[in-house]
This record gives C-alpha cells, structure tokens and sequence, in this order.
C-alpha cells in the first residue's frame, strides 16, 4: 500500500531545522520561487534573444516576457507535475504557452524553441546562484570589514598559542583575527572569481545547437545574445554533461563555509567557560539552562562548514557524467547546489554579525597566559616573534575587497 499524501503532513520546509540560513536574504534568493522567476526569466531572455537576431517576431518576445512576468505560476503543482518527465521546465513551458496564447494568440510556438529543459534549468540554476553569490559577496566584505579593526585594536593583546589543544607559545588576537579577515578575503576573492565566470546553457537536445540553426538561427550568435540578456557568460561550449561550471562554484562555496567555519571554531574553543577569552554578543538561550548564554551564532557557522563540503562532494561526483545528457548525475545536482549556496549564504550574514558583535577580554588571555604552562616557563616562553608586523602587514591587503561605506555588519532577523 502506498504512503500516505504529503499534505496529510502539514505544508512545505519553512527552515525550521536551518536556523542558520532561515530568514536570511540567502533563504529567498534560493527558494522554490526564486528558482521558478529564474526558470521565467530565462525563458523571456531566450526569446527575446532570437528576437534580437531577427528570428522570431519582436511582438513574441514582448509576449513572453509579459507572461514570464506574471506572478500566476504555481510552484507546487509544478513541482507535482515534474514528477512525469524528470525535471520542472516540462510543465512550465505548457503552462507559459498557454499563458503567451491568452496575451497574444499563435505566439506560443515561440515559446522554448529550439531549446531542452537543461538549458533552462542550468541557466537558470546559474542566475539563482549569481544573485545567491552577489548576497554573500557583501556579507563576506561586511566580515572583513568589522574583522579590521579588532584585529588592529589587538594587535599587541598577547593571548596564549594553542596547538594541539596545549598552550603552546605566546601570540596576539590581533594575528589571530588578521588570520580570520585572511581566509575571509580569500573566500570573498574566490566567490567574486565564480560569480563573474558563471554561463548561460544553450546546446538544445544533445549539445550540437542543431535544433536552433533549423529554425534558421547562427547558434554561436545566439548564445551571446542569450547571455548578454541575463548578465551570465556565453560559454566556450554547451556544458550539458561538461560541469566545470558547477564543480567551480561547489570549490568556492566549500571554501567559503570552511574559512568561516574557522573564525566559529576559533570562538567556540576561546568562549568555553573554563577558557573566557571572547563571547558572542548576543549569547543564545537553552531550555533545560536558562542562566547559560550559548555562542549559538558560532554553532550554526560550524554546521554550515560541515554540511556544505559533503554537498560539494555530490556536486563533484556528478561530474562523472555519461553520454550526452546523464540519467541521474545531472538531477542529484539540483538540491545540493541549492542547498549549499544557502548554508554559505546564512553563513555568511551570520559572520558578519558574529565579527560585528565579538566581546574580547584582554585580562582574562593575559590570566590564562600566566596559570598554564607558559607562565611556568616565566621569561623563557618568550615574545611574540613578528606578530605586530604581521598583522598590519595583513591589515594592507583588501581594500578593494571593503564594503561601500553604507554596509554595516547587518542585523539577523
């Protein structure tokens, strides 16, 4: 016996066992609306494109981006529907010609022509995770930014080393989070990097461009009218089962999620109770102990950083793909690219407001320096080497990389 109807159940996700992105601007950019206005948009760039090389009429294009535009589209009997051809760009091109034919009757037919439901979902996949990168592209500078000045406020605040969970030599807060904005600049570099090279798909049934040029349109034309439309790259080829594009952004977002996941790391060791170096601003409640303050923000970066390299792993493995569209590796893609892209986006609003809100207790590093092991060696420990100068040399770099001056660390909802 079947099981039951998912609507016996309630409705859809609505976050609450992802706290970390829930409500962030990273949660919206990559929900099932936004993936079907990226599907809509990519279908009005398409026509408008071949309207643009003259081979289809132009009152068609203003057809179907009028219909595109509409907000009648439902997502959920989509998804429903998707069930009977594999993918959701199936129903969705019936429903928007039958939404063109209402607006403007015999136009229809230039709905999706020439092209295969991946070319739609890929690009429009590619223009979810442009305007999901453009998100955490300003969070990630927002981090840097407030990462600056606490590093150069504590740039002579000499706290213990620890290696391998012992003190080991005397260093600074300030190199410590002059480390921190690092990594931080580093995933922002690599994020700007992915988001300026992602493509637009147009390789029609199986990557030849064969379908378009029998409607008389020069494919390589086509393709970089296609891109200029929606502001993605026009590819070098059709990339249906090439997926560097997707290998690329996975690379960027593990790296993002993991560089944050080591500024959360870092604090969640230094705010131990035992321990007292730092505290998150706004410490997170229990509800078994309500006098504990817990660095909930930290918690939630150090998910992120464990979920997001094993999304990526998927998104690798589907590189392996056969023949000219795969059955399988394409589709395992969907999910755990969404996915990913929305960790790292709450991940790094999240940082921003973690950096932006650090409370450090400069007499409690210099306490826990001088009762461990170092404070045995007395003088023998040691100074902190080139510590100062290393920090300000780190605090040269990025200033490309700072936010406008508009952007504050911004509050979570």
């Amino acid at each position: 016996m079947p099981s039951r109807d998912a609507s016996s159940y309630g409705g859809g996700d609505v976050g609450l066992l992802t706290p970390v992105s829930a409500g962030s601007p990273a949660e919206g950019a990559t929900g099932d609306a936004a993936v079907l206005r990226a599907m809509l948009d990519a279908e009005a760039a398409l026509t408008r494109a071949q309207a643009g090389i003259g081979a289809v009429p132009g009152r068609a294009a203003e057809a179907v981006t009028k219909a595109a535009g509409s907000v009648g589209f439902d997502a959920r009997g989509l998804a429903l529907r998707a069930g009977a051809g594999g993918n959701p760009v199936i129903p969705l091109v019936t429903d928007l010609r039958a939404a063109v034919a209402e607006l403007s009757p015999g136009d229809e037919e230039f709905v999706h022509r020439g092209a295969t439901s991946q070319d739609i979902l890929d690009t429009a996949l590619m223009l979810v995770a442009a305007r999901t990168l453009d998100l955490i592209g300003v969070d990630l500078a927002a981090t840097a930014a407030t990462l600056a000045p606490l590093a150069d406020r504590h740039r002579a605040t000499v706290m213990a080393a620890r290696t391998l969970t012992r003190h080991a030599v005397p260093t600074t807060f300030g190199l410590k989070a002059a480390g921190w904005r690092s990594l931080v600049l580093d995933a922002h570099d690599r994020v700007v990097r992915v988001r300026s090279t992602l493509p637009v798909q147009l390789g029609g049934a199986a990557g030849t461009l064969a379908a378009f040029e029998a409607y008389g349109m020069e494919g390589e034309a086509l393709v970089s009218a296609f891109a200029a439309e929606l502001g993605l790259c026009a590819p070098e080829l059709p990339w249906h089962v090439l997926r560097t594009p997707v290998a690329d952004l996975a690379g960027a977002l593990a790296f993002c999620a993991g560089a944050l996941g080591k500024v959360a790391a870092d604090v969640l060791v230094l705010s131990r109770t035992e321990v007292g170096e730092v505290a998150e601003g706004t410490g997170g409640i229990s509800s078994a102990m309500p006098h504990k303050r817990n660095p909930v923000r930290s918690v939630l970066l150090a998910s992120a950083a464990r979920q997001v390299p094993a999304l990526a792993s998927t998104l690798y493995a589907s590189m392996a793909a056969e023949d000219e569209r795969p059955p399988g590796a394409w589709h395992a893609e969907w999910s755990p690219l969404r996915e990913a892209l929305r960790l790292c986006g709450g991940a790094a609003r999240g940082a921003a407001v973690l950096c932006g809100e650090l409370s450090v207790f400069p007499a409690r590093m210099r306490s826990n320096l001088a009762q461990g092991e170092l404070g045995k060696l007395g003088e023998a420990a040691g100074g902190v080497g080139a510590a100062e100068a290393m920090v300000a040399r780190a605090l040269r770099r990025g200033a490309l990389a700072a936010p406008p001056e508009d952007v504050r660390p911004p509050a979570h909802p």
